[in-house]
């Protein structure tokens, strides 16, 4: 009798050796980033001022359809990947459906999370330009947590911004962050001016991602040996996220299969664009590719309520502009449990897709439908993810239900991004029904988004 496979590994062998750069095959590349201030595209130099100088030079890449991983990158990988490739059986049966779904799991490592992908080769192209420490923020505390532990492997100092209320609903986050010799300091906070005047706007802010850059770039923006580093939503991030998708789709095709819907959750865009990238350009190419889905929280609905215009990145308004799909630099979400989901922008990268119809369709869902799907999807499969997969999860389910409803046998793809281990005074208070949908209010919206025409007027 033939042994079922429930997860597919690929061999070390397998594991890619260079990371994939979608933007040399886009037929209409995004709109450039504009500096802050002339508004005139970013050049090389500007960059260089944030970023260290290779993340800057991959940040205007596209032209390299591929990049090499260094050495030292790929050793580091190889503790944790590549990572497996799991069918859902029992989550197939308990729903009855004719469909086959599969889920790459990334939240094996310590950190918990794909973050790691990208937090080691920021951190390597840091120690090699010879800085002695950078700084980031954080939501959720994956992307910290993940830059913590790359920064402990390299000897470099990190200062990390993390979203109050995330420190508040999770504070064994900040605990594992300092363990790897982290200084973690709740945004807004009063050791930045940046953070003083968010303060004295709103003393109870519960902080958001926008506000968290703003500190952590002026944090760096002050010291030479310093510089900053993003965990989501840069060309940078999603071109060493391409691992993901690359080993995803490797091992379908040693399995033979096919996937028909691909499905990731969408905050920033990193996990998303990561697990997409090589079947986008399958799509390019003519070839047969799946149709994607990207779910994102009804509280921050970026893509599926947003405009797609020229916008900030930080709540300080010192970034370059990148064309994106956002909610405005102002916007202040509610303080819901899926913590990397609440940036008010997405990837340039991601919007552009969207836009022009390569990702086919965004739709967002109510935090208490997706702690539903998860504790649903722990019970079959064993596994608790986080909150942030779960919007993946409740689209995949979704899916899966249509194809039972219509009697296909369709091969449904999802990116279960990080485990749920931290998150379980979340569980906790959906256990308890104390959770709600807490969707953004019309009125709020149009705030957010009259502040973002001033912007273009």
């Amino acid at each position: 009798m033939k042994t079922i496979p429930y997860k597919t590994y690929l061999s070390e062998d397998e594991m890619p050796r260079a990371y994939y750069n979608l933007r040399a095959d886009l037929e209409k590349d995004h709109s450039p980033l504009l500096h802050p201030i002339t508004r005139e595209p970013a050049t090389l130099t500007d960059l260089e001022a944030i970023f260290s100088s290779e993340l800057a030079a991959q940040e205007l890449n596209n032209t390299d359809r591929y990049l090499p991983i260094p050495q030292e990158v790929l050793n580091f990988y190889r503790m944790y990947r590549p990572s497996p490739l799991v069918r859902a059986y029992y989550l197939e049966k308990e729903l009855q459906t004719p469909a086959e779904i599969y889920y790459k799991y990334e939240g094996g490592n310590t950190s918990g999370s794909h973050k790691l992908n990208s937090a080691i080769a920021q951190a390597y192209y840091a120690k090699e330009q010879g800085l002695t420490g950078i700084t980031t923020e954080t939501g959720a505390g994956q992307w910290g947590t993940a830059l913590a532990m790359a920064c402990s492997y390299f000897d470099l100092k990190l200062k990390v911004y993390m979203v109050r209320c995330s420190v508040e609903q999770k504070p064994h986050r900040k605990v594992l962050m300092e363990t790897y010799g982290a200084t973690v300091i709740p945004s807004p906070s009063h050791t930045t001016e940046a953070g003083q005047s968010f303060l004295e706007r709103d003393p109870d802010s519960p902080g958001s991602l926008g506000m968290a850059i703003a500190e952590a770039l002026e944090v760096a923006a002050a010291d030479p040996d310093y510089r900053y580093t993003l965990g989501s939503v840069l060309n940078q991030v999603l071109l060493h996220q391409s691992i993901v998708g690359l080993e995803t789709k490797a091992a379908l095709d040693n399995l033979q299969k096919e996937a028909d819907i691909l499905i990731g959750c969408a905050g920033g865009g990193s996990n998303l664009g990561g697990l997409i990238g090589c079947f986008i350009g399958d799509k390019i190419q003519g070839k047969k590719a799946p149709r994607i889905i990207a779910v994102e929280p009804a509280s921050c609905p970026t893509l599926t309520r947003g405009k797609f215009a020229y916008d900030y990145c930080d709540s300080a308004r010192k970034t370059p502009l990148a064309k994106m799909y956002t909610l405005g630099a102002s916007f202040v979400p509610p303080a819901g449990h899926a913590g990397g989901l609440r940036f008010h922008g997405m990837s340039p990268i991601i919007s552009q897709l969207y836009h022009d119809g390569l990702i086919e369709e965004a739709r967002n869902y109510g935090q208490k439908d997706i702690f539903a799907a998860a504790v649903f999807f722990a019970r079959c499969e064993g596994t608790l993810p986080a909150p942030e997969s779960a919007h993946a999860i409740r689209a995949a389910i979704d899916e899966a239900l249509k194809c039972k409803a219509k009697r296909e046998k369709k091969i449904i793809v999802f990116g279960l991004t990080g485990n749920g281990y931290f998150d379980l005074a979340a569980y906790d208070a959906f256990n308890k029904n104390l959770l709600e949908n807490n969707s953004l209010g019309d009125a709020t919206l149009a705030q957010a988004l009259k502040e973002l025409a001033n912007l273009h007027q």
